[in-house]
């Protein structure tokens, strides 16, 4: 086997291990598996669920699909520190990291599903009670069912608002998410941004860095004082970061190291709570399923909410949220990979006029707030000035238009190259200025082939209304993107 083709096949079998929650057991001894096995402790949830949806039929000869729930447990026990506080103000912890993995029927393909901690929605009054249902609940934050019922409350919640059965979940606490970085001998992350943030107990400067446990959970955990404070942008960082683990696993050669590789599931094992039913021997067998993925077929995604009117610091799920738990349920992709571009028509001329030399007022017709902002600080770290921004017309555009003044066709060239579905329309009122209106189903912005500086475009979590406007990641793409 040649190092290329040997690389490739590691990076498979890495991604494949990272995908189940970063639990695979690829056990060396006898000794070792027992050790593993038995760091594992597990709960049965099965008394408190009640009535639960269909599981999804897989294709003749194909495993079953998975659905994996994954909680990060903000528990302080254990982790060395009082930095972070001793525990949660009503006591117990909650679930601020939640992660619902789709693994296909044919093990082919993987989507990570992001659930904002601040989401406001229906929920079992009694978790303990199988008759409590989410039908006949009350409206609660989503990371307080976790400390409301643990997670059983957690599951049930899930499985009674999208119809997706859960056929397992994991909680992971501080303490094992520390000692996993550790294992792996640091992670790297990167930040467009200097942080300074006295909640997680960390500051960074921009640029990329390595972080060891302690300053990666610090990372992690940033919201307050970064972009606008939401835990939208935290979850795009944290998706970020579990690519970067998989990347950086793979650049120092776990597999090829025993040691290493035993020391990063002996601390993800140590800090893990199941349920009854999957243990190391269920782990080992999905991993060895996962073979053959790759990380180009690992997808994350976030449930895109909205604000929630009675409370403008919590959020809902919007409407087009049921596109993913549709996708899941029928085990197909998200998005379409097989979807062909248009045909092209040749090579596009080149362009002639540079950003910084194009005045761009940006005017969000879609309806989804901040939106204009977000595009506008996507063009300017590009060396577009921007010279202002306005919101909505009375009738909604679809997709991307942009309007130049008949001498301007070259400059408005150059500001649609950023958005390559826009449609131009010359306007002799437009003066020396670039309109760029945003409407329904409007892509964000891209790099440009002439931009001015190398700073990384912002996270861009806003999306523009439905088609195609779920903001997806891969776990191969660029820490930084």
């Amino acid at each position: 086997m040649g190092p290329a083709r040997s690389r490739r096949h590691r990076r498979k079998i890495l991604a494949a291990l990272l995908v189940g929650a970063l639990l695979a057991l690829a056990t060396p001894t006898i000794a070792a598996y027992v050790k593993l096995n038995g760091n594992i402790q597990r709960v049965d949830i099965s008394k408190v669920l009640g009535a639960r949806p269909s599981t999804t039929p897989a294709p003749a000869g194909a495993s079953e699909p998975l659905n994996i729930l994954v909680m990060g447990s903000d528990t302080r026990q254990g982790i060395g520190t009082t930095e972070y506080g001793q525990d949660t103000i009503e006591g117990g912890a909650h679930s601020d990291t939640n992660l619902l993995v789709h693994i296909s029927a044919k093990r082919d393909r993987a989507l990570v599903v992001s659930i904002p901690r601040d989401s406001m929605t229906k929920a079992p009054k009694d978790c303990a009670n199988p008759a409590s249902t989410v039908a006949n609940g009350e409206v609660r934050q989503w990371n307080y069912n976790f400390n409301e019922g643990g997670p059983g409350c957690t599951v049930k919640t899930l499985e009674g608002l999208t119809g997706i059965f859960v056929d397992h979940f994991v909680v992971i606490d501080f303490r094992g998410f520390q000692d996993m970085v550790d294992a792996l001998g640091g992670v790297e992350v990167c930040s467009t941004v200097d942080i300074a943030d006295s909640d997680a107990q960390f500051t960074l400067a921009a640029g990329r860095h390595t972080l060891n446990g302690k300053e990666a959970l610090g990372y992690v955990r940033v919201r307050k004082t970064v972009s606008d404070g939401s835990d939208l942008f935290r979850i795009r960082r944290q998706q970020a970061f579990l690519s970067s683990v998989v990347q950086k696993a793979t650049d120092t050669k776990l597999l090829l190291r025993p040691d290493r590789l035993y020391g990063f599931l002996n601390a993800a094992t140590s800090s893990m709570t199941t349920d009854a039913d999957f243990g190391a021997t269920t782990m080992a067998s999905l991993a060895n399923s996962l073979r053959h993925i790759g990380m180009d077929k690992i997808e994350f995604v976030t449930v895109p909410t909205e604000v929630y009117p009675p409370d403008i610091n919590r959020v809902q799920w919007q409407a087009k949220a049921k596109l993913i738990w549709e996708a899941i349920k029928n085990d197909r992709p998200l998005t379409n990979p097989s979807a062909k571009p248009p045909a092209s028509t040749g090579a596009p001329a080149p362009l002639t006029v540079t950003p910084d030399r194009i005045q761009v007022r940006i005017s969000n017709d879609s309806g989804v707030e901040g939106l204009a902002v977000q595009t506008g600080n996507a063009l300017a770290v590009q060396g577009f000035r921007i010279a202002g921004y306005t919101n909505g017309t009375s009738t909604q555009t679809s997709g991307v238009v942009i309007r130049y003044a008949p001498g301007q066709r070259e400059a408005a060239r150059t500001v649609a190259a950023a958005f390559p579905k826009a449609v131009l329309k010359s306007d002799s009122g437009a003066g020396d200025v670039i309109a760029v209106h945003i409407g329904v189903g409007g892509a964000n912005p891209i790099e440009v082939p002439n931009r001015l500086g190398t700073e990384p475009l912002p996270p861009m979590p806003l999306t523009a209304g439905p088609g195609d406007g779920l903001d997806t990641r891969t776990a191969g793409q660029d820490i930084c993107s």
